[in-house]
């Protein structure tokens, strides 16, 4: 005969591995480094500070 186990036990802790694998899966596909964060930011700001140097305004309503 086998083991004698507590089912409730067992899905809970099947449970517990599928939302690991879950997760790590997510950090995997979502997660970026602090380093890379600032770095996005930094190339945003540039972009928009280039934009907003490149604006002329319209001086024919004058």
């Amino acid at each position: 005969m086998g083991d004698v186990i507590n089912l409730r036990q067992a899905r809970k802790a099947k449970a517990r591995t599928d939302k690991a694998q879950q997760a790590d899966a997510n950090r995997a596909k979502f997660g970026r480094t602090k380093a890379q964060r600032q770095a996005d930011d930094a190339q945003r700001a540039r972009q928009e500070a280039a934009v907003d140097a490149a604006y002329r305004e319209d001086r024919t309503l004058e």
